[in-house]
């Protein structure tokens, strides 16, 4: 049974809702093939490696996703580090975040997610706070930044809504978009039951979902994603976020086609309930 100790707490409230736009995080070799596979609305994807500090890579074929009914959401990588006090790794993030952003626009997604980072154990987390506020100051986007709440992390800038908080009042007035993972949530002690009024008590927003089972305990710290009756969510808390939130959803879930296919079909058929 799922352990999700939000769970205990009251339900949201159901409202009606024109159905958002699902899909899921895809391999970037062939977007349009995998939306297909999965019945998606929608696809999210990397340009190039989540895990290096390469410049974009924009494959062949994949500027003619502009004029495809399928909308793009593009992930940067999880190296990037924006907050960060160490020098070694944010200025070369800012400039990774600029790069990943034009590729972005250059093939018409709709944004680009980034997540929130975060500073050293032992730094002053307002640290943190300012370098953000720097990177909007000195940079113009050409597509709208949505930045991610997080899963672990002691001194994350986006784990905690205290924190997050504190990261909206530096740079809001910018514009940036927020996105919502319901399993960072889960993993970072944020109770589901109420998440979408929280968050937006905060950023007046939130512009896309991450709807993702985890494979741990509420407030575990731990950012592992499973197929949404997998999980240690329960899977109807997943349907009541998207519901509230009611904005375009990626499935970042596991199982490739078959995986993410049920989840999508999951929450078409929940909502339309």
């Amino acid at each position: 049974m799922p352990t999700d100790l939000s769970a205990a707490e009251p339900k949201l409230d159901a409202v009606t809702t024109q159905l958002p736009k699902i899909g899921a995080h895809v391999d970037q070799e062939d977007p349009l093939a995998e939306a297909r596979a999965r019945e998606a609305d929608l696809v999210q994807f990397f340009l190039g490696d989540p895990q290096g500090w390469k410049a974009p890579e924009i494959r062949a074929g994949v500027e003619t996703l502009k004029s495809a009914t399928v909308d793009l959401y593009i992930h940067s990588p999880y190296v990037l580090n924006v907050a960060t006090t160490n020098n070694r790794i944010r200025i070369p993030s800012r400039k990774l975040l600029t790069e990943h952003a034009d590729a972005a626009a250059s093939i018409g997604a709709k944004a680009l997610i980034v997540h929130g980072g975060h500073v050293l154990k032992d730094d002053d987390p307002q640290v943190g706070i300012d370098n953000w506020r720097k990177t909007f100051e000195r940079w113009s986007p050409p597509l709208p930044i949505y930045i991610e709440n997080t899963a672990g992390g002691e001194n994350a800038m986006a784990r905690h809504f205290d924190r997050l908080a504190m990261l909206w009042d530096a740079v809001g007035e910018f514009g940036p978009g927020f996105c919502l993972d319901t399993c960072h949530a889960h993993a970072a002690g944020e109770a589901l039951s109420n998440v979408v009024e929280r968050v937006k008590a905060i950023t007046g927003r939130i512009d896309l979902v991450h709807a993702n089972g985890s494979r741990d305990p509420f407030g575990s710290g731990a950012d592992r994603h499973t197929n949404f009756e997998d999980g240690e969510i329960d899977p109807a808390l997943i349907v009541e976020v998207v519901r509230q939130a009611n904005v375009p959803v990626v499935c970042e879930t596991p199982n490739g086609v078959a995986g993410q296919g049920a989840d999508i079909a999951y929450l078409r058929k929940h909502l339309s309930a």
